[in-house]
């Protein structure tokens, strides 16, 4: 399975906020739409960083709460781990484990398609080894 047919199932929104917004907005932008991380594209639209709940956490407790006046550009994780649309889903989850992401933005061609998380991933891997364990079972009762 690929990280194409994981967006096929899944859908393809993507939250973003620019580099200039604050954290407060990043924060109520993750809230509003039930999400764990935002991107935030460049002015092609192409993923430059991402801010998520473990950047929030880090903000806290270096002691900086003022996260009107914070900007997500400051902020944000810079070193984006970066899928395919032919990305396996054992690659991405390889790719996760490695550098400890819990997203995976997909871009093809400099444009981003989507975004993947690891619960998706999961999701689709437990899916797809169910459908296999289905397969097998019918074999051998055949």
């Amino acid at each position: 399975m690929t990280l194409q047919e994981v967006l096929a199932a899944k859908g393809n929104r993507v939250v973003t906020v620019s580099a200039k917004s604050s954290v407060a907005d990043a924060i109520r932008a993750m809230h509003a739409e039930k999400v764990g991380a935002v991107l935030v594209p460049d002015a092609e639209g192409c993923p430059v960083g991402i801010f998520t709940e473990r950047d929030l956490v880090r903000i806290y407790a270096e002691g900086d709460r003022d996260f009107d006046r914070l900007a997500v550009g400051e902020r944000m994780t810079c070193s984006l781990v970066l899928g395919r649309l032919a990305t396996t889903v054992d690659e991405a989850l390889g790719m996760m484990t490695e550098r400890r992401s819990r997203h995976i933005p997909v871009v093809e061609d400099g444009k981003l398609l989507g975004v993947v998380s690891i619960g998706d991933l999961v999701k689709a891997r437990l899916e797809e080894t169910a459908r296999e364990a289905q397969a097998l079972r019918a074999y051998i009762a055949s």
